[in-house]
């Protein structure tokens, strides 16, 4: 019977495999430095066009925190030649959407058109870039829509801020330690003359990378690219700082209060590497193995066996400069969070023993398989790949070939990466608490 699991199991690896097309692609440089890659996919008559700008909250200043999110706002302000408010109507009159979003480390934004609009998509995008209009009205607008936005996704949203306190505790000189929305004070503080150079020092070409993917032809667009962004002036190099952060040699123990819960939670908090390192990618896998699915190690024993929790998990936080990997449970009627924290050392101390199951381990590449083929089935995921691979990781053909390193991730690496990150005294212990209004 285990001999048929095995063969069938194998066979699905295959499936995935062979259903996993080589995404081709075209890579090529602007004189003025902007990147551009072009992918053809005539399966359907949609396109999409996406700017990626190496950009995150972790290039803005200590005082000046939130711009970058601040600036995914702005930029849908108008232009030159785009009027107040027209933005979003362009679009969707076109038979188009669009949105953008940030993180840490990078700022993206991207329109989905039928083919047809491929040049309006090129078009928005390089006004975007070439005539943004910043003034102060648009800035007091956007600075009460940010507000809102945080008083929903955070001050009223139960656990919203967890991932904030793990982080402030968790990096002492890195940006990092901040948050993407930022702090509000600091946004009302920025003067207009701030936000015009954040984007004249960001918002150039040399900053940037152009994906269009979908159904094009390939000559035609290139035509379009340079008429609409090689005139763009390059803007000044960027220059960055690589901050180190000290290693974690004893456990670190803090609290966060959450008025919008009754429930506590806790969290174990490790730093971790680079997301472009092997490490970083074994503890995906690792992450997965304890808290994927209700059939999960974690879950399991913390939820369904012993019901010592309502929720368990692992969120491998992966990022450019470092990762934050969170154990995290909420506890069920009297339990203990410090006895959640024995039961989850426990687990993660038998990861550090053993090697895992041979069911599991297959459960793992099949899981993996999946999620890259899903990925790459529409041309909005292969634009969103194409553009993150070469922005963070500076190679952009992992979109072929990152499925190659998880396949080759043993049960020994799961191990000794286990050990080598997962430790009482390199972490940080936070118990997210109610807060007493």
């Amino acid at each position: 019977m285990k001999k048929s699991i095995l063969s069938l199991t194998s066979a699905v690896l295959f499936v995935f495999s062979t259903n996993a097309q080589k995404v081709e692609f075209e890579e090529y440089n602007l004189d003025n430095g902007m990147h551009v890659i072009l992918h053809q996919d005539n399966s359907a008559p949609v396109v999409t066009t996406s700017v990626m700008y190496h950009v995150g909250a972790k290039d803005e200043q200590p005082d000046r925190t939130g711009m970058a999110h601040f600036f995914e706002h702005l930029l849908f302000e108008g232009t030159q030649n785009i009027g107040k408010g027209e933005w979003f109507k362009i679009v969707s009159s076109n038979g188009g959407r669009n949105n953008a979003n940030t993180t840490d480390d990078r700022t993206y934004y991207y329109e989905i058109f039928p083919s047809n609009k491929l040049e309006l998509g090129l078009w928005m995008e390089s006004e975007r870039l070439l005539h943004p209009i910043i003034k102060q009205g648009g800035v007091d607008t956007q600075n009460e829509v940010v507000k809102e936005e945080k008083r929903l996704r955070v001050d009223n949203q139960p656990y919203s801020r967890f991932l904030e306190y793990v982080k402030v505790n968790m990096f002492k000189k890195h940006p990092y330690k901040g948050t993407t929305i930022g702090k509000m004070k600091h946004l009302d503080d920025a003067t207009l003359k701030e936000f015009l150079a954040f984007n004249k020092k960001f918002y150039v070409p040399n900053n940037a990378t152009l994906v269009v993917a979908g159904d094009i032809d390939v000559n035609a667009t290139k035509k379009m690219i340079q008429d609409y962004f090689g005139p763009i002036p390059r803007g000044e190099n960027i220059i960055r700082t690589n901050i180190k952060e000290d290693p974690i040699t004893e456990q670190m123990n803090a609290k966060g209060y959450d008025p919008n819960i009754q429930i506590p939670a806790v969290m174990a908090a490790y730093r971790t590497p680079s997301m472009k390192t092997r490490d970083s990618r074994i503890l995906d896998m690792i992450s997965s193995y304890l808290s994927s699915g209700k059939s999960s190690v974690m879950y399991k024993k913390l939820v369904d066996t012993k019901k010592m929790a309502l929720q368990a998990g692992a969120i491998n936080l992966s990022q450019e400069d470092y990762g934050t990997y969170i154990l995290y449970a909420l506890p069920q009627g009297e339990t203990k969070l410090k006895d959640l924290v024995k039961e989850i050392d426990e687990e993660i101390v038998t990861l550090q023993s053993d090697l895992i199951s041979e069911k599991n381990y297959q459960k793992l590449q099949n899981k993996f398989e999946n999620n890259f083929v899903n990925s790459n089935s529409s041309v909005e995921g292969v634009a969103n790949s194409l553009a993150r691979y070469n922005v963070l990781y500076g190679d952009t053909n992992l979109i072929n070939t990152e499925i190659d390193i998880y396949r080759s991730i043993t049960k020994e690496e799961i191990r000794e990466v286990a050990k080598k990150y997962l430790n009482p005294n390199q972490r940080l212990i936070l118990e997210y608490l109610p807060e007493k209004k």
